[in-house]
Protein backbone atom coordinates (compact mmCIF):
# COMPACT_ATOMS: atom_id res chain seq x y z
CA UNK A 1 0.00 0.00 0.00
CA UNK A 2 1.37 3.41 -0.90
CA UNK A 3 1.68 6.18 1.68
CA UNK A 4 -0.94 8.23 -0.19
CA UNK A 5 -3.37 5.32 -0.17
CA UNK A 6 -2.84 4.61 3.52
CA UNK A 7 -3.31 8.30 4.31
CA UNK A 8 -6.58 8.39 2.38
CA UNK A 9 -7.91 5.32 4.16
CA UNK A 10 -7.24 6.75 7.60
CA UNK A 11 -8.55 10.15 6.54
CA UNK A 12 -11.72 8.50 5.28
CA UNK A 13 -12.19 6.76 8.62
CA UNK A 14 -12.71 9.74 10.88
CA UNK A 15 -14.43 10.88 9.50
CA UNK A 16 -8.11 21.52 32.71
CA UNK A 17 -6.30 25.72 36.52
CA UNK A 18 -6.81 29.11 37.12
CA UNK A 19 -8.55 30.97 34.31
CA UNK A 20 -9.63 34.53 33.71
CA UNK A 21 -13.40 34.84 33.96
CA UNK A 22 -15.34 37.64 32.35
CA UNK A 23 -18.71 36.60 33.72
CA UNK A 24 -17.72 35.18 37.09
CA UNK A 25 -19.77 32.07 36.43
CA UNK A 26 -19.66 29.90 39.54
CA UNK A 27 -20.71 26.89 37.50
CA UNK A 28 -17.74 27.28 35.18
CA UNK A 29 -15.29 27.85 38.03
CA UNK A 30 -16.70 24.80 39.78
CA UNK A 31 -16.24 22.72 36.66
CA UNK A 32 -12.59 23.71 36.39
CA UNK A 33 -12.03 23.03 40.08
CA UNK A 34 -13.62 19.61 39.59
CA UNK A 35 -11.27 18.89 36.72
CA UNK A 36 -8.28 19.93 38.80
CA UNK A 37 -9.48 17.77 41.67
CA UNK A 38 -9.82 14.84 39.28
CA UNK A 39 -6.30 15.57 38.09
CA UNK A 40 -4.98 15.34 41.64
CA UNK A 41 -6.72 11.95 41.90
CA UNK A 42 -5.32 10.59 38.67
CA UNK A 43 -7.28 12.46 36.02
CA UNK A 44 -4.09 14.00 34.64
CA UNK A 45 -2.40 11.47 32.41
CA UNK A 46 0.98 10.59 33.92
CA UNK A 47 3.98 8.63 32.84
CA UNK A 48 5.11 5.57 34.77
CA UNK A 49 7.52 7.71 36.78
CA UNK A 50 4.63 9.85 38.02
CA UNK A 51 5.18 12.78 35.69
CA UNK A 52 2.40 14.04 33.45
CA UNK A 53 2.56 12.33 30.10
CA UNK A 54 3.56 14.39 27.09
CA UNK A 55 6.67 16.14 25.84
CA UNK A 56 7.14 18.42 28.87
CA UNK A 57 6.37 16.03 31.72
CA UNK A 58 4.67 18.94 33.52
CA UNK A 59 1.33 19.05 35.27
CA UNK A 60 -1.32 20.06 32.73
CA UNK A 61 -3.22 22.46 34.99
CA UNK A 62 -2.44 25.52 32.91
CA UNK A 63 -4.20 28.65 31.78
CA UNK A 64 -5.69 27.51 28.46
CA UNK A 65 -7.64 29.77 26.07
CA UNK A 66 -9.92 26.78 25.52
CA UNK A 67 -11.23 27.16 29.09
CA UNK A 68 -12.11 30.85 29.04
CA UNK A 69 -15.64 31.42 30.28
CA UNK A 70 -17.74 33.19 27.66
CA UNK A 71 -20.45 30.60 27.05
CA UNK A 72 -23.18 33.11 27.87
CA UNK A 73 -21.93 35.56 25.25
CA UNK A 74 -23.31 35.64 21.72
CA UNK A 75 -20.92 34.87 18.90
CA UNK A 76 -19.80 37.67 16.61
CA UNK A 77 -20.93 35.50 13.69
CA UNK A 78 -24.31 34.21 14.85
CA UNK A 79 -25.67 31.43 12.58
CA UNK A 80 -29.23 32.73 12.58
CA UNK A 81 -28.00 36.00 11.06
CA UNK A 82 -25.89 34.57 8.26
CA UNK A 83 -27.87 31.56 7.05
CA UNK A 84 -30.52 31.85 4.32
CA UNK A 85 -34.22 31.54 5.04
CA UNK A 86 -35.30 28.20 3.60
CA UNK A 87 -38.14 25.73 4.05
CA UNK A 88 -36.06 23.26 6.06
CA UNK A 89 -37.54 20.01 7.40
CA UNK A 90 -37.56 19.73 11.18
CA UNK A 91 -36.09 16.22 11.07
CA UNK A 92 -32.71 15.38 9.56
CA UNK A 93 -30.12 12.66 9.14
CA UNK A 94 -26.53 13.86 9.39
CA UNK A 95 -24.86 11.21 7.24
CA UNK A 96 -21.07 10.89 7.03
CA UNK A 97 -21.31 8.33 4.24
CA UNK A 98 -20.81 10.40 1.10
CA UNK A 99 -21.86 7.70 -1.36
CA UNK A 100 -25.12 7.16 0.54
CA UNK A 101 -25.93 10.87 0.36
CA UNK A 102 -25.28 10.75 -3.39
CA UNK A 103 -27.66 7.81 -3.62
CA UNK A 104 -30.34 9.77 -1.78
CA UNK A 105 -29.78 12.74 -4.08
CA UNK A 106 -30.54 10.55 -7.09
CA UNK A 107 -33.80 9.14 -5.76
CA UNK A 108 -37.01 10.17 -7.52
CA UNK A 109 -38.68 13.00 -5.65
CA UNK A 110 -35.60 14.18 -3.78
CA UNK A 111 -34.98 17.91 -3.93
CA UNK A 112 -32.17 20.21 -2.91
CA UNK A 113 -33.15 22.49 -0.02
CA UNK A 114 -29.94 24.50 0.26
CA UNK A 115 -26.17 24.15 0.07
CA UNK A 116 -23.66 24.23 2.92
CA UNK A 117 -20.30 25.49 1.75
CA UNK A 118 -16.69 25.62 2.89
CA UNK A 119 -13.27 25.79 1.24
CA UNK A 120 -13.47 21.99 1.03
CA UNK A 121 -16.42 22.26 -1.34
CA UNK A 122 -20.20 22.25 -1.44
CA UNK A 123 -22.43 20.02 0.70
CA UNK A 124 -26.04 20.07 -0.51
CA UNK A 125 -28.90 19.51 1.90
CA UNK A 126 -31.41 17.15 0.32
CA UNK A 127 -35.03 16.54 1.23
CA UNK A 128 -36.85 13.25 0.80
CA UNK A 129 -40.24 12.03 1.91
CA UNK A 130 -40.67 9.02 4.19
CA UNK A 131 -44.07 7.80 5.38
CA UNK A 132 -45.56 11.10 4.26
CA UNK A 133 -43.07 13.15 6.29
CA UNK A 134 -40.22 15.42 5.27
CA UNK A 135 -36.64 14.48 6.08
CA UNK A 136 -33.45 16.44 5.41
CA UNK A 137 -30.20 14.64 4.59
CA UNK A 138 -26.69 16.08 4.35
CA UNK A 139 -23.03 15.14 4.64
CA UNK A 140 -21.31 17.27 7.33
CA UNK A 141 -17.72 17.19 6.11
CA UNK A 142 -15.09 15.69 8.37
CA UNK A 143 -13.74 16.69 11.78
CA UNK A 144 -15.40 18.41 14.72
CA UNK A 145 -15.06 22.09 13.65
CA UNK A 146 -16.64 21.72 10.21
CA UNK A 147 -19.30 19.23 11.27
CA UNK A 148 -20.28 21.49 14.19
CA UNK A 149 -20.45 24.52 11.91
CA UNK A 150 -22.71 22.73 9.44
CA UNK A 151 -24.88 21.49 12.30
CA UNK A 152 -25.16 25.07 13.57
CA UNK A 153 -26.33 26.21 10.16
CA UNK A 154 -29.05 23.59 9.65
CA UNK A 155 -30.30 24.24 13.19
CA UNK A 156 -30.49 27.95 12.38
CA UNK A 157 -32.48 27.04 9.27
CA UNK A 158 -35.01 24.98 11.22
CA UNK A 159 -33.77 21.45 12.02
CA UNK A 160 -34.81 20.39 15.52
CA UNK A 161 -34.56 16.59 15.64
CA UNK A 162 -31.47 14.96 14.16
CA UNK A 163 -29.78 11.58 14.02
CA UNK A 164 -26.13 11.25 13.06
CA UNK A 165 -24.89 8.13 11.29
CA UNK A 166 -21.32 7.39 10.35
CA UNK A 167 -18.34 5.16 10.92
CA UNK A 168 -15.76 4.89 13.68
CA UNK A 169 -12.71 2.91 14.65
CA UNK A 170 -13.39 -0.12 16.82
CA UNK A 171 -11.46 -0.28 20.11
CA UNK A 172 -12.73 -3.72 21.11
CA UNK A 173 -11.98 -6.90 19.12
CA UNK A 174 -15.58 -8.13 19.42
CA UNK A 175 -16.84 -5.13 17.45
CA UNK A 176 -16.77 -6.76 14.04
CA UNK A 177 -17.04 -4.76 10.84
CA UNK A 178 -20.52 -3.27 10.53
CA UNK A 179 -21.60 -3.67 14.15
CA UNK A 180 -23.87 -0.80 15.20
CA UNK A 181 -23.13 1.30 18.29
CA UNK A 182 -25.57 3.81 19.77
CA UNK A 183 -23.58 6.64 21.32
CA UNK A 184 -24.46 7.10 24.99
CA UNK A 185 -21.58 9.46 25.78
CA UNK A 186 -18.38 10.83 24.27
CA UNK A 187 -14.95 11.56 25.74
CA UNK A 188 -14.08 15.17 24.87
CA UNK A 189 -10.56 14.82 23.51
CA UNK A 190 -11.18 17.57 20.93
CA UNK A 191 -11.50 21.34 21.12
CA UNK A 192 -14.85 22.31 19.63
CA UNK A 193 -17.13 21.10 22.42
CA UNK A 194 -15.46 23.40 24.99
CA UNK A 195 -16.83 26.42 23.12
CA UNK A 196 -20.37 25.14 23.78
CA UNK A 197 -20.34 23.45 27.21
CA UNK A 198 -18.44 23.91 30.49
CA UNK A 199 -15.32 21.76 30.75
CA UNK A 200 -15.80 18.12 31.62
CA UNK A 201 -14.21 14.89 30.58
CA UNK A 202 -17.37 13.40 29.04
CA UNK A 203 -20.55 14.67 27.40
CA UNK A 204 -23.69 12.55 27.59
CA UNK A 205 -26.17 11.97 24.80
CA UNK A 206 -29.85 12.85 25.12
CA UNK A 207 -31.52 9.86 26.89
CA UNK A 208 -34.64 10.05 24.71
CA UNK A 209 -32.55 10.02 21.54
CA UNK A 210 -30.59 7.02 22.81
CA UNK A 211 -33.81 5.15 23.69
CA UNK A 212 -35.34 5.96 20.30
CA UNK A 213 -32.32 4.61 18.47
CA UNK A 214 -32.33 1.46 20.60
CA UNK A 215 -36.04 0.92 19.90
CA UNK A 216 -35.47 1.42 16.17
CA UNK A 217 -32.60 -1.08 16.02
CA UNK A 218 -34.50 -3.59 18.16
CA UNK A 219 -37.53 -3.35 15.89
CA UNK A 220 -35.33 -4.04 12.87
CA UNK A 221 -33.60 -6.96 14.58
CA UNK A 222 -30.20 -5.29 14.32
CA UNK A 223 -27.56 -6.30 16.85
CA UNK A 224 -26.12 -3.26 18.56
CA UNK A 225 -24.21 -1.94 21.55
CA UNK A 226 -24.96 1.18 23.58
CA UNK A 227 -21.65 2.69 24.58
CA UNK A 228 -19.12 5.46 24.89
CA UNK A 229 -17.03 6.85 22.07
CA UNK A 230 -13.73 8.73 22.15
CA UNK A 231 -13.70 11.92 20.07
CA UNK A 232 -10.24 13.10 19.06
CA UNK A 233 -8.88 15.68 16.64
CA UNK A 234 -5.70 13.79 15.79
CA UNK A 235 -5.99 10.31 14.30
CA UNK A 236 -2.23 10.16 13.71
CA UNK A 237 -1.70 10.63 17.47
CA UNK A 238 -3.86 7.75 18.67
CA UNK A 239 -0.97 6.13 20.52
CA UNK A 240 -1.30 2.62 21.93
CA UNK A 241 -1.06 3.93 25.51
CA UNK A 242 -3.78 6.49 24.83
CA UNK A 243 -6.00 3.90 23.20
CA UNK A 244 -5.58 1.66 26.25
CA UNK A 245 -6.48 4.52 28.60
CA UNK A 246 -9.61 5.34 26.64
CA UNK A 247 -10.70 1.70 26.67
CA UNK A 248 -10.09 1.61 30.43
CA UNK A 249 -12.61 4.44 30.88
CA UNK A 250 -15.24 2.73 28.79
CA UNK A 251 -14.71 3.84 25.20
CA UNK A 252 -15.59 1.27 22.55
CA UNK A 253 -15.08 3.46 19.46
CA UNK A 254 -12.93 6.35 18.31
CA UNK A 255 -13.97 9.09 15.87
CA UNK A 256 -13.63 12.83 15.32
CA UNK A 257 -17.01 14.53 15.74
CA UNK A 258 -19.42 12.98 18.28
CA UNK A 259 -18.56 15.07 21.37
CA UNK A 260 -18.76 18.30 19.39
CA UNK A 261 -22.12 17.43 17.82
CA UNK A 262 -23.59 16.51 21.19
CA UNK A 263 -22.29 19.78 22.64
CA UNK A 264 -23.77 21.90 19.84
CA UNK A 265 -27.13 20.15 20.20
CA UNK A 266 -27.20 20.77 23.95
CA UNK A 267 -26.18 24.39 23.53
CA UNK A 268 -28.83 25.04 20.86
CA UNK A 269 -31.45 22.95 22.73
CA UNK A 270 -32.24 20.53 19.91
CA UNK A 271 -32.49 16.76 20.08
CA UNK A 272 -29.69 14.72 18.54
CA UNK A 273 -28.78 11.06 18.63
CA UNK A 274 -25.90 9.18 17.05
CA UNK A 275 -25.49 5.68 15.74
CA UNK A 276 -22.09 4.60 14.42
CA UNK A 277 -20.86 1.66 12.43
CA UNK A 278 -17.74 -0.17 13.59
CA UNK A 279 -15.38 0.32 10.68
CA UNK A 280 -11.63 0.00 10.88
CA UNK A 281 -10.08 -1.41 14.03
CA UNK A 282 -7.45 -0.29 16.56
CA UNK A 283 -8.17 -3.25 18.82
CA UNK A 284 -5.26 -5.37 17.61
CA UNK A 285 -1.52 -4.86 17.65
CA UNK A 286 -1.73 -2.97 14.35
CA UNK A 287 -4.35 -0.78 12.71
CA UNK A 288 -6.67 -2.77 10.45
CA UNK A 289 -8.62 -0.94 7.76
CA UNK A 290 -10.93 -3.96 7.33
CA UNK A 291 -12.08 -2.53 3.99
CA UNK A 292 -14.82 -0.64 5.78
CA UNK A 293 -15.26 2.12 3.23
CA UNK A 294 -16.37 -0.55 0.75
CA UNK A 295 -19.06 -1.97 3.06
CA UNK A 296 -21.71 -0.13 1.06
CA UNK A 297 -24.69 -2.31 2.03
CA UNK A 298 -24.01 -1.91 5.76
CA UNK A 299 -23.51 1.82 5.38
CA UNK A 300 -26.76 2.32 3.49
CA UNK A 301 -28.68 0.11 5.92
CA UNK A 302 -27.44 2.21 8.84
CA UNK A 303 -28.64 5.34 7.06
CA UNK A 304 -32.21 4.06 6.69
CA UNK A 305 -32.26 3.01 10.34
CA UNK A 306 -31.07 6.50 11.28
CA UNK A 307 -33.84 7.97 9.12
CA UNK A 308 -36.49 5.89 10.90
CA UNK A 309 -35.11 7.01 14.26
CA UNK A 310 -35.01 10.67 13.28
CA UNK A 311 -38.68 10.62 12.35
CA UNK A 312 -39.48 8.85 15.64
CA UNK A 313 -37.75 11.46 17.85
Amino acid sequence: MTYACATWLVWARRQSSSIPSSSGSSRWKGSVRDLNRASDQGGVERDADGGASGATGHDRRVDLPLLEDDLAAEGVIEPSRVTPTVNMPACAVVCFFGEVVQLIAGRPGSRQVTVLSSEAGLNPVWEIEMSGRRLAVFQPGMGAPLAAAFLEEVIAMGCRRLVVCGGAGALLPELVLGHAVVVASAIRDEGTSYHYLPPSRVVDADPHAVATLVDTLDAAGVAHLVGRTWTTDAFYRETRARVDRRVAEGAVLVEMEAAALLAVAQYRKVMLGQVLLAGDSLAGACWDDRGWTSAHAAREKLFWLAADAALAL
